[in-house]
């Protein structure tokens, strides 16, 4: 399971929920007929729509925001591979960048990426070994290599990336 997003308000009092998306593939994520998970509880998607800058959600079954006012404020979750999406050269899954060894092009091992902040223009990867931490932009003069099948990630720092 992924967290693609947190519920963070209603819309509405016939269920309909607020999702602040964590995915680049909403549209995908979100179509009616896939399933979620939300609170502990299993979800089927009745209906998408966006509105202003969130993507709102009914659930199959759910007719009354009473049914899902404590859900106020989860994560939403889906199987990872529950929905097909095409990725192009130089896109992964967060998922799959989390938790691999980040290298310089010299041998030095800078830790493991521990989380991923979108920033508009490029992701910034944050790694560490546990005593230090270094914020990895993820462009193309610094990130030379992904390899997944190895679990490593070889990086040429730019002047005062790791000071």
């Amino acid at each position: 399971m992924i967290t693609i997003g947190r519920l963070v308000n209603f819309h509405g009092v016939r269920g309909e929920v607020k999702v602040l998306s964590d995915s680049d593939f909403t549209e995908e994520r979100f179509q009616p007929g896939n399933k979620v998970t939300v609170g502990g509880r299993e979800f089927t998607i009745r209906n998408y729509r966006t509105h202003k800058n969130f993507h709102l959600l009914t659930f199959e079954g759910i007719t009354s925001i009473s049914e899902v006012e404590d859900l106020k404020n989860s994560d939403v979750l889906q199987e990872a591979e529950s929905v097909e999406l095409a990725l192009e050269e130089g896109e992964f899954h967060f998922s799959d960048i989390i938790g691999l060894t980040v290298l310089t092009d010299e041998g030095r091992s800078l830790g493991k990426v521990t989380d991923i902040f979108q920033t508009g223009a490029n992701d910034v990867w944050v790694v560490g070994d546990g005593r230090k931490e270094y914020m990895i932009p993820y462009i193309e003069d610094v990130v030379k290599t992904v390899d997944l099948d190895e679990g490593k990630i070889i990086i040429t720092p730019i002047e005062g990336l790791l000071e």
